[in-house]
């Protein structure tokens, strides 16, 4: 996982090839003003998520993992806590790997919260349990979805 500021987005850069995209897109003037739902950037290598809903609390959001893409998150507006733990720590699924979302449910607890305020952004790794709209109130923010596999 990194947590940091948009400012240092190109310090990640040369991790993968998709990030430079993903960071040019969330530096975008236009950000807070993308209708909720999905937009594509370069077909299914690279797509964002765009959400806007009330937190769920610390208590409700739950820890998951992708296998084939790497979350960028961002926030918009609020502030979204979000869990972490190491995926190869968990020991309990709270809902098996979903091939067609890439998606996968722990009944774990965090071991840390960090919180994603508005310019600051989270990179969560398919190695990387975490558990999204952990705040409360509204939550405004874009998720970059990152192809694992950018070939």
């Amino acid at each position: 996982m990194i947590l940091d500021h948009l400012d240092n987005a190109e310090r990640y850069a040369a991790l993968h090839p998709g990030f430079s995209a993903a960071f040019e897109f969330l530096k975008r003037k236009d950000l807070a003003d993308l209708s909720a739902g999905r937009h594509p950037l370069d077909g299914e290598r690279l797509y964002v998520l765009v959400v806007q809903q009330d937190g769920r609390g610390r208590d409700k959001a739950k820890l998951e993992t992708h296998r084939r893409y790497i979350d960028i998150q961002f926030t918009v507006t609020g502030a979204d806590d979000i869990g972490w733990k190491p995926a190869g720590h968990c020991s309990g699924y709270d809902q098996d790997y979903n091939d067609e979302k890439d998606v996968a449910f722990f009944s774990d607890k965090p071991d840390v919260w960090v919180t994603i305020r508005p310019g600051t952004f989270g990179i969560f790794f398919p190695e990387d349990a975490h558990a999204p709209l952990g705040g409360t109130g509204p939550i405004h923010k874009v998720v970059v979805k990152v192809a694992v596999g950018w070939d």
